[in-house]
């Protein structure tokens, strides 16, 4: 499969019956991206909070082709080659509206299980350019290992790395545009997984999830956005697809740092989006306990908001946060086993919030299979990369990662979770083979956090669970504050601007002095001793998260005195 994405041929273009975009398929490939003057519906597409959804739509399978298809539902192209991939029939999108759609999202997904191939990428809407091998990706990327229900449905997300689009005889790309890039070169998929009772399927049940692609890693915007396009996708069908398309189409474009009304499938969300990814989304305790606020009023970047609360999927390992932060700071690698998906999902965006406003310099995968395109490089004999998270569900990574350095299984040492299961990886809890805590653990808030995990109430669970983001975020901004003390006594005068003609800079970052100031005025965290405190700095000012900061704050004091200059100037 990877050897077929060397050449041109190997795009898999997402329109039905038309084969993948090269050099002899022009043809098709203007076909496939039609512009579209009018949009032939049988439903209002509207944005609106008055939208209203029939709670019974014809079945699918009984449409008729002769009938118009204003009163007909989309129906799905019929299975193609390999090397395309299937979409809604009889279903156009203006190239205005695609372009507004692509702000937010790159398609929606539908994905099977085939009983002989395994999961399989059965529709795309709208068309999206994909290689057979990103097809292949998200398709077993959607689906967890093993489920723990008969009949259900659990949200997960992942994290696949974006195919830089391959160029023509003529050097242009063959996504032409298309397809937008990502802003960090990965696609973020949002899956909604439903299993039910099926009597006519070998394996006696009917799996199916709903993914949601997008180039934003924004977990409580688009895990709020599948919890109600999920259930509605499985009761109606196809047609939830297109009025879900046409409601994100008529988006506002999504600015940093803006609060704005998002209007979908009958409802208002009102999102605040961070200014940039390292920003901190908080919010209060008041905010969480009012359930209808929290559904409508979302941090886009906070973690999701789901059952099981943090508390209990870090039950086994609640004492050991404090050595689990560190190693995050620290960009030690990670590897999460997890009961599920879910699970793990929401561990890792969890653990990537609580580093803000830390600048981000690894990897981190929610949720990891053995089929990723990235799995050799990123699971091998040799020590794992900095910096990287990888959630996992499947057994086989026990023996494939035994010599990482971190192990954390999630799950209690109880069974409050649920009922009991064959979890992957060793038994619940943090393990642990190098790092020895260099930071003082707040041991009012482990205590009330252990007594919460078991009497705590669900309004309680979360306030604690809460408790913890904030204890930990709060945290990684005190790590920084020596460092911004410090970055200040770099920073060119005003009376130095004034004795050159050239751009001033900030001042070179000197190790030996940075340990003085810290030793002269202390840190904002609650080291052991000073000995541990300048040990973790020396480890620190070594990562990649170190070099990151550093660099852009470098190009925000460049700007900011050449700004000033330039006013003064005037």
């Amino acid at each position: 499969m990877e050897n077929s994405a060397d050449s041109e041929s190997s795009l898999a273009g997402s329109v039905t019956n038309h084969p993948a975009v090269s050099e002899d398929s022009q043809q098709a490939d203007s076909i496939q991206f039609e512009t579209r003057k009018t949009l032939d519906l049988h439903h209002s597409a509207s944005s609106s909070p008055d939208l209203k959804i029939r709670p019974s739509l014809p079945a699918l399978e009984f449409a008729s082709v002769n009938l118009s298809r204003t009163r007909t539902l989309p129906l799905r192209s019929p299975k193609c080659t390999p090397s395309t991939l299937p979409t809604l029939q009889g279903i156009t999108f203006e190239v205005e509206n695609l372009e507004r759609l692509r702000r937010w999202i790159l398609g929606l997904a539908i994905v099977d299980f085939d009983h002989e191939l395994g999961p399989s990428l059965s529709c795309i809407f709208p068309l999206l350019p994909l290689y057979p091998f990103e097809a292949e990706n998200i398709a077993f990327s959607a689906f967890p290992d093993s489920t723990l229900f008969k009949e259900g449905s659990e949200t997960h997300s992942f994290r696949i790395r974006e195919q830089a689009p391959r160029l023509n005889q003529r050097g242009s790309s063959l996504f032409d545009g298309r397809r937008g890039a990502s802003p960090d070169g990965f696609v973020y998929g949002f899956s909604h997984f439903n299993q039910v009772k099926a009597p006519t399927s070998k394996r006696g049940y009917s799996q199916r999830c709903i993914v949601l692609l997008t180039q934003h890693p924004y977990p409580a915007l688009f895990c709020a956005l599948l919890s109600q396009l999920g259930p509605l996708y499985h009761s109606h069908g196809d047609a939830i697809l297109e009025v879900a398309s046409h409601n994100i189409a008529k988006w506002p474009p999504p600015l940093p740092g803006t609060t704005i009304e998002l209007g979908f499938l009958g409802s208002v969300l009102h999102v605040e989006l961070p200014r940039d990814m390292d920003e901190q989304q908080l919010g209060n305790v008041a905010h969480l306990q009012a359930q209808p606020e929290r559904d409508s009023h979302l941090l886009a970047c906070s973690p999701p908001f789901a059952a099981p609360s943090m508390i209990h999927i870090f039950g086994a390992s609640l004492k050991h946060l404090w050595s689990i932060w560190e190693c995050l700071v620290l960009c030690e690698p990670i590897i999460i086993f997890g009961r599920s998906p879910a699970w793990t999902s929401m561990a890792i965006w969890w653990l990537r919030d609580v580093f803000r406003p830390i600048p981000w310099a690894g990897d981190f995968r929610p949720y990891f299979t053995i089929h990723d395109r990235e799995h050799s490089a990123l699971v091998n004999e040799r020590a794992p990369k900095a910096g990287l998270l990888l959630g996992v569900t499947n057994p086989f990574f026990e023996k494939a990662c035994s010599h990482w350095p971190h192990i954390l299984t999630l799950g209690g040492k109880s069974s409050v979770q649920g009922p009991p299961a064959r979890l992957a990886g060793p038994s619940p809890g943090w393990k642990t083979k190098t790092h020895q805590r260099y930071t003082s653990k707040d041991r009012q808030l482990l205590q009330l956090s252990e007594a919460t995990a078991v009497r705590g109430n669900t309004i309680a669970l979360e306030e604690a669970s809460f408790n913890l983001r904030r204890h930990f975020s709060s945290r990684s901004a005190a790590l920084l504050v020596p460092l911004n003390r410090y970055l200040n006594t770099l920073i060119p005068r005003p009376s130095e601007a004034s004795r050159t003609d050239t751009d001033l800079r900030l001042k070179p970052f000197n190790n030996t002095n940075f340990f003085a100031s810290l030793k002269a005025h202390g840190a904002a965290l609650p080291f052991k001793s000073s000995s541990k405190q300048r040990e973790f700095y020396e480890r620190w000012l070594r990562t990649p998260a170190f070099g990151l900061w550093l660099a852009r704050q470098e190009d925000l004091v460049t700007r900011t005195l050449a700004n000033t200059r330039s006013r003064q100037s005037q």
